[in-house]
């Protein structure tokens, strides 16, 4: 039997779960669709939202050849087979094929470069699907020629209008007696994803099959869930109970706890990129000026990652996290740049000093912007005593070493530079 989200994936429009912004009544999206025409384009949004099932609603309803591709296992061989397909159905006067990509954000560059000649020329009409932000993971010329359109978590309103129809016209459920007494703990794990709350409903029902009446309670989807998936919620509160005990562990410099709730995430579900780009974060914020080559690991396992997936991934991924966990800690880099944008919110706009300005023009010459400006190079040991900060925040201490060996390192190097000049 189909899984209940797969038996309920609407064929039209009319039955399409939200997004109303984008495919609602005179919305753009929509009367493109009505008009028989579609471009190529980017679905962008969050898990369980109705990528996929919008895509094949596109292709069905335009009477499109329709072809699909998983980013996690196609390469650009796959790719080149979709395109030769794609031009050998045009010798028979058939209708612009639809090639769909799912997680195409998983794509490399080269594979991504493989689609441009064909999405250019028209061969095929490229609709993908991702939950990263397609301006960072998209390469230009491709994203240049798609129109993306963001896609929305679903409303409890909207979860709570498709668990009542799952009851009311599913075949295999409509046949039962099931209540729905209580919504809370569904829409709670699905955390906005359709998907997720239709298999958290058919979970619970299965956990419960042969019952003469099954009434849903919170305390039974609780159960339920508990006894049959691991308590992992990507969307929901455990999400960020796990990413904070992830952080807190890494700062606490505990490898063993790391792991173990980076095993957690991963063992869950968690998106891997999202891990690696909080391993970034942490790598600046609570190791920071301590051990510099922490944001050098952080960002080289989240490129890792991106290239080869979450399976191997995890190998880099537990690396990078252990490193983080066993590195020296600082964050003075982090408590610098709020200081400092405290300070700018409080100060406003305080003019820079002349001698500080760019002076493109003769009449900025002449109004002696760069005026008096030491170039620092053209001193000994590279460095020259002049002032860099506006008038008035002159005595202003923003950066605030703290006791490890990098930082005292650094700090000694400027002292002696200070210490030289003013000795001079």
């Amino acid at each position: 039997m189909k899984p209940l989200a797969e038996r309920l994936r609407p064929k039209d429009l009319d039955g399409y779960l939200g997004q109303t912004q984008i495919v609602g009544k005179d919305k753009p999206l929509r009367k493109i669709i009505e008009k028989g025409d579609m471009h190529s384009c980017i679905f962008w949004g969050p898990p369980g939202v109705g990528k996929t099932t919008l895509a094949l609603i596109i292709a069905k309803s335009l009477k499109r050849p329709f072809s699909q591709l998983s980013a996690i296992n196609a390469g650009v061989k796959d790719i080149r087979e979709a395109i030769s397909k794609a031009k050998n159905q045009q010798f028979f006067d058939r209708a612009t094929p639809i090639l769909f990509i799912d997680e195409i954000h998983r794509f490399s560059k080269s594979q991504q470069d493989a689609l441009l000649g064909a999405v250019e020329t028209g061969t095929l009409t490229l609709i993908g699907a991702t939950t990263e932000n397609p301006s960072f993971e998209v390469i230009p010329a491709l994203l240049s020629r798609c129109q993306v359109y963001v896609l929305e978590y679903h409303s409890p309103e909207e979860l709570k209008r498709l668990a009542d129809t799952a009851l009311a016209e599913d075949e295999f459920l409509k046949e039962k007696k099931i209540n729905i007494k209580e919504y809370d703990l569904l829409l709670r794990f699905s955390g906005g994803d359709a998907r997720k709350l239709l298999n958290c409903l058919e979970i619970v029902i299965q956990s419960h099959d042969g019952e003469n009446e099954l009434i849903i309670d919170n305390a039974l989807v609780e159960a339920s869930i508990q006894q049959n998936i691991v308590r992992f919620d990507k969307s929901g509160e455990m999400h960020y109970d796990l990413i904070s005990a992830f952080i807190k562990s890494i700062r606490g410099s505990d490898p063993d706890a790391t792991v173990y709730y980076l095993a957690r995430m991963l063992s869950g579900g968690e998106d891997p990129l999202f891990i690696c780009r909080r391993m970034i974060i942490a790598a600046s914020e609570d190791i920071g000026l301590a051990n510099p080559n922490a944001l050098l690991l952080a960002n080289n396992c989240f490129q890792a990652v991106h290239k080869i997936g979450a399976h191997e991934g995890r190998i880099p991924m537990s690396q990078t996290a252990i490193y983080l966990a066993l590195s020296p800690k600082s964050n003075s880099a982090y408590m610098a740049i709020n200081a400092a944008m405290a300070s700018v919110k409080e100060t406003g706009n305080v003019p820079v000093p002349l001698h500080l300005r760019n002076a493109p023009t003769q009449l900025m010459k002449d109004l002696n912007y760069g005026a008096n400006y030491k170039y620092a190079h053209d001193f000994d040991k590279n460095y020259v005593d002049q002032s860099y900060l506006p008038d008035s925040l002159t005595n202003m201490k923003y950066y605030k070493s703290q006791s490890n060996a990098a930082e005292e390192k650094l700090n000694a190097h400027l002292k002696k530079l200070k210490d030289n000049k003013s000795n001079s």
